[in-house]
């Protein structure tokens, strides 16, 4: 099969996006690359930003976007893969400066690519995605500066509806954590659902976020994984208890705070960036198989999913931006048992 279809980004002069579905030449493999038969793709928010006029997010124009793929190798120009090998690829510059998974094949450096867990399948890796994978940073992050030693630890979680914060809550509840404070703006709607992935207690920004933000206000939290950023993290962190932690892993809520150092000098508070974009690839692998193992939360098959094809993805993309979606989308591109009859 000399070609295959993907969905596209196309950028024209006026700085107008168009997603279209189009038909590509197979790619031709360099040293060291690998070729992936693409069995499902998944949806992020960087995802549906990037199909937004001047979010700075692309680097090629035209591109087939989708941070996210998994899938099976059907070609391979190095050692470290084989035909038949199943795996997953995320971040790095795939869907963003090279052609991502929003396509039937996926060509990538090897060194961008892990073997697929064997407790894992191709659909419940992109049910996972890069949202797990960010969620299993923050709390390895976390719990190698201590977090691992108090299981009593209040721990707040904001965007919880999200990809992200959907699976901070699930895995710290299956390494037993007692107090997972869930924040999120749908607290009518999604309280019920927040507990069943194990959160203790569901806030709304309201209940956290007072009219009057002072540099320093009462210690009501020890932890803290933030999807969001903007005012209300600015609100959140003078909140953090003596000696806690804030993982930073999010721009929903724009990328701009305005605070003091007094919580950092006075309170001993420490700040985390959580970049799973150039997370150093040992500890990917590592992480995928935590993912796989001890890190999957008991509630993986609760979390919310809906699974689409490449053409919805616009709607997609809108339900995201506009903050109406809860949990994941996965794309569905190919059946895994299917590979060989590509090419």
């Amino acid at each position: 099969m000399k070609n295959y279809q993907a969905f596209v980004l196309e950028q024209n002069e006026t700085n107008k996006i168009t997603g279209t579905i189009q038909t590509l030449p197979v790619p031709r493999l360099e040293p060291e690359e690998v070729l992936i038969q693409v069995a499902y793709s998944s949806v992020n928010y960087k995802d549906a930003l990037a199909a937004q006029a001047n979010s700075g997010v692309l680097k090629k124009n035209p591109i087939t976007p989708g941070i996210d793929a998994s899938g099976t190798i059907i070609a391979s120009a190095t050692d470290k893969f084989s035909v038949g090998d199943q795996v997953i690829a995320t971040s790095y510059g795939i869907g963003v400066s090279q052609d991502g998974g929003y396509g039937q094949l996926l060509k990538v450096p090897a060194a961008w690519v892990v073997l697929l867990p064997k407790q894992l399948t191709l659909k419940t890796a992109m049910t996972i995605g890069t949202a797990g994978l960010t969620a299993a940073i923050a709390i390895h992050t976390l719990e190698k500066n201590g977090l691992s030693e108090n299981k009593q630890a209040k721990i707040l979680i904001t965007g919880a509806t999200g990809g992200v914060g959907n699976f901070a809550i699930g895995i710290l509840h299956r390494l037993g954590y007692k107090n997972i404070y869930a924040l999120t703006r749908k607290k009518t709607t999604a309280t019920d659902y927040l507990l069943s992935l194990g959160a203790t207690e569901v806030f709304s920004p309201d209940e956290f976020v007072p009219k009057t933000i002072k540099p320093l206000m009462k210690q009501t939290f020890d932890q803290l994984i933030d999807t969001v950023g903007g005012d209300q993290l600015a609100a959140l962190l003078p909140q953090l208890s003596y000696g806690g932690s804030a993982c930073l892993c999010g721009n929903a809520g724009g990328i701009n705070i305005q605070t003091t150092v007094l919580p950092f000098i006075l309170r001993n508070i420490s700040l985390f960036g959580i970049d799973s974009v150039n997370y150093d690839h040992d500890d990917r692998i590592l992480l995928w198989e935590k993912l796989a193992h001890e890190y999957r939360p008991i509630a993986l098959e609760k979390i919310a999913t809906k699974e689409i094809e490449l053409s919805d993805l616009p709607s997609a993309f809108s339900f995201l931006i506009n903050g109406t979606f809860i949990g994941r989308t996965i794309v569905k591109i190919a059946d895994p048992s299917d590979y060989t009859t590509i090419i």
